[in-house]
């Protein structure tokens, strides 16, 4: 009797199999997912490093470019500023009145002028004039005040010379004459109280 309980119950136990052998372990599959989440963060961090290198190669690139010329363009600047002196020196009157050839070489100036600006502004060399903007330390040279009570104070009320950006930065600020004792800002209203009289009264 005791022989037959022990056969059926080893039986029992070889029909089952081992404790784990039902249920197979998932650890090689979270491993598996583990490290291609692991990979996929790498590979996006080395994409976003390449990325921003070539952005900053190209900037770097951009920069030598533009920047490696500045002092030939403050030249060419100083020509265009001497042809603009010229043609201002010649009062309306003066060309109305003037000879057909006298007229050509006026035109033929201005002719000049204007390409030499094209091919600055193709190079990366732009002119401003800040007539009637806010004065920005940073691109305007303020040379003198000038009182007017119609425009907002601390507004370029006059260009005495233009100013040239190179790229993003400037090569030359641009030379100006700021407005003083302009209208001040509207006062800030005070709330009322409920009594109709003004808060802190």
């Amino acid at each position: 009797m005791g022989k037959d309980m022990t056969d059926q119950t080893a039986r029992a136990e070889d029909a089952a199999g081992p404790p784990d052998a039902a249920a197979p372990s998932t650890a090689p599959q979270a491993d598996a997912a583990s490290l291609a989440a692991e990979f996929k963060d790498k590979l996006l961090r080395t994409l976003a490093e390449m990325e921003n290198l070539r952005k900053r190669t190209e900037r770097e690139v951009t920069d030598a470019r533009l920047y490696g010329v500045a002092s030939f363009a403050r030249d060419i600047v100083a020509i265009a500023d001497n042809m603009r002196r010229a043609l201002d020196a010649v009062s309306p009157e003066l060309r109305a009145s003037a000879e057909a050839g006298v007229k050509a070489l006026i035109d033929g100036v201005e002719l000049t002028e204007r390409e030499l600006l094209k091919a600055l502004e193709k190079n990366g060399v732009r002119q401003f004039s800040p007539r009637g903007e806010k004065f920005d330390p940073n691109v305007h040279q303020a040379m003198f005040e000038v009182p007017n009570a119609s425009v907002p104070a601390g507004s370029v009320v006059e260009v005495v010379q233009p100013g040239y950006m190179l790229g993003e930065r400037v090569l030359r600020p641009a030379m100006v004459g700021v407005s003083k004792g302009g209208p001040k800002s509207a006062p800030v209203p005070r709330p009322v109280n409920d009594n109709g009289t003004v808060e802190g009264s």
